[in-house]
């Protein structure tokens, strides 16, 4: 219980220290805005798609329900901080500001995520039954 108290503790130190350093930027509305549209982008989008993903292959019943919603959990962060790059419009003024394909670059790491998440299912669907751990 003391650990407990002990991780909300830094958490609310934590969360003072960014709120100080948000305060002290040039223009701290821009980035809590962009905060706040994460936090719209995680609980409209991401929670209810990992959510659903969680129903089917419950009703489904699958034994390997981690994997998806690990997979997904995962490509949902990767995506929300990708979004910036991806939604610019044109390029940038200054081609070194941003120099890489943020849209391939995005694309190769779904796909790595969705292989990542294809292997682990073959393997543990290929492990005798006994040896399977419950996700």
């Amino acid at each position: 219980m003391a650990y407990r108290y002990a991780v909300a503790g830094l958490g609310l130190v934590l969360m003072g220290l960014g709120g100080a350093l948000l305060v002290q930027q040039p223009s701290p509305w821009r980035i809590a805005l962009w905060l706040a549209g994460a936090v719209v982008v995680h609980d409209g989008l991401i929670a209810p798609l990992v959510i659903a993903v969680a129903a089917l292959t419950a009703a489904l019943g699958l034994r390997l329900r981690g994997v998806p919603r690990a997979a997904l959990i995962v490509a949902g962060s990767v995506t929300a901080i990708a979004l910036p790059p991806l939604l610019r419009p044109g390029g940038a003024a200054n081609p070194t500001v941003v120099p890489l394909d943020y849209l391939r670059n995005w694309l190769l790491t779904m796909a790595a995520i969705a292989l990542a998440a294809a292997l682990c299912t073959a393997a543990r669907a290929a492990l005798p039954r006994g040896t399977r751990r419950r996700s």
